[in-house]
């Protein structure tokens, strides 16, 4: 084990340890009123807020944040800016086959809108078309991305030697290669650079003031409260306002590290000369990526749920689960032994059993609601942003008519079913990833089912 390369490595986000962070809003005083209030300030309430404001520039908006916009998920994942709206092309032909290439078009608009959006507003956070490359470690994988590569346009299939010249791993034997429906970005810089967007046009934002009720139109905090004629709820993997809605997501840490700059010597070890983001196409996979000064990100892999849908900040390190990926990460670059870790995080993300956002509305539309984005949201959150807009505000659009949008997934059983679920299916993909893709008698059921547990 590679105790020496996690000694220095501090429990901080790499993202958020940032100078460039800017300072807090004042925490709500007091009643107000407004048009639209949004409660959550991370993507899908910032993306939310802004947008309404470039639709509907008459509207008053007030915006509610517990902590400081961009300070969860929204602030500390990978930065990986994925044009799917689906959570992958596969997911998505599976559920809406006679939808998917409306879904894949409005995923590429949608994110090619982000990077205007990034670009008409200043928004200094790295925004890169990088592409994407899915990595075979397997052999079973090299089935599985020829099949993706049979039913998708503009992906390339990459043998092992074509693979390992974009990315330089011993463990890669082929991979699909994606050069155009992926982003990257520092997702806390874009977090903040929407929050002075959203500013600049007016919106109020109250950070430090959790919303703990809403009865009727009326939201309120400790020190205040908001009487809005339409409410967007934001909140995500957090408990929703409306409580019927806790059954269709549960909350999943997931583990990060980042390593010290690569030296040019090292750099040139493993090529990346394409900066591409690299996941590989195991069920419990890893992303990483290189970030600006050319150090890697490296985590995922194990989904962490906690027994009755807990979040708690001490979940965010697990000193096992580090090691675990650190070693991870020198089996894949051992030519970079030697290298150390500077950040280990976590942070807390949404999932729902059908593995993408859903939406929808309540108290008579004028409550309106999306969530469930399962580690896909920096970039589906500006479509589900526009969902909600459009549902509140009665817009028959292209988005509304589709059934992926007018439809909601099954909820997660009541505990302690739910742990015993999520964990079963867990150990099952951990399973079927050493057993040649093998999938068990309960992920067929599943699979057969519709539904499932991802990250």
């Amino acid at each position: 084990m590679k105790l020496a390369a996690l000694a220095d490595a501090e429990p901080r986000v790499f993202w958020l340890d940032d100078k460039a962070a800017p300072e807090h809003s004042p925490s709500l005083l007091g009643p107000t009123k407004a048009d639209l209030a949004v409660v959550g300030g991370g993507y899908t309430g910032l993306w939310t807020a802004l947008r309404a404001k470039e639709r509907y520039p008459e509207l008053d908006v007030v915006l509610l944040e517990s902590e400081i916009c961009g300070s969860a998920a929204s602030g500390r994942n990978g930065g990986f800016c994925d044009a799917s709206l689906t959570h992958g092309f596969a997911n998505g032909l599976a559920r809406w086959p006679e939808e998917i290439g409306q879904l894949e078009q409005l995923g590429a608009d949608n994110l090619a809108a982000i990077g205007d959006t990034i670009g008409r507003y200043g928004i200094d956070c790295d925004w890169r078309l990088s592409g994407e490359l899915t990595v075979a470690t397997e052999p079973h994988h090299l089935d599985e991305l020829a099949e993706e590569a049979s039913e998708r346009d503009g992906v390339t299939l990459l043998d092992q030697d074509a693979a390992r010249a974009e990315v330089n791993s011993p463990t890669y034997l082929g991979a699909l290669s994606d050069p155009s429906r992926m982003a990257l970005v520092e997702p806390a810089r874009l977090a903040w650079g929407l929050r002075r967007a959203c500013l600049q046009h007016g919106v109020r934002i109250h950070e430090m003031s959790q919303v703990n009720r809403m009865h009727g139109k009326t939201l309120s905090t400790a020190t205040g409260s908001v009487r809005a004629d339409r409410i967007a709820l934001a909140t995500n993997a957090f408990p929703s306002l409306l409580r019927r809605l806790r059954r269709y997501t549960v909350p999943v840490y997931d583990l990060v590290l980042v390593t010290e700059p690569l030296s040019a010597v090292q750099l040139d070890s493993i090529g990346w000369r394409n900066r591409q983001g690299v996941g590989d196409a195991s069920n419990l996979f890893h992303y990483y990526r290189l970030t600006r000064d050319d150090r890697i990100l490296w985590g995922g892999y194990i989904p962490l749920y906690y027994y009755g849908s807990r979040i708690d900040p001490r979940h965010e390190l697990r000193h096992s689960i580090h090691e675990m990926l650190a070693r991870h990460f020198f089996t894949t670059f051992p030519q970079l032994d030697g290298l150390h870790f500077t950040h280990r995080w976590g942070g807390v993300i949404d999932t729902s059993t059908r593995f993408c956002a859903f939406f929808g509305t309540a108290h008579a539309g004028q409550v309106g609601y999306a969530l469930g984005y399962t580690g896909l949201g920096v970039g589906a959150t500006r479509f589900g942003a526009d969902v909600m807009l459009d549902l509140l505000y009665d817009e028959d659009t292209d988005r509304t008519r589709l059934r992926m949008v007018r439809e909601r997934p099954m909820p997660f059983p009541p505990e302690p079913i739910r742990a015993a679920a999520i964990h079963l299916t867990r150990w099952s993909m951990s399973r079927a990833d050493t057993h040649q893709g093998h999938r068990n008698l309960w992920l067929r059921t599943l699979d057969k089912l519709g539904l499932g547990f991802d990250f």
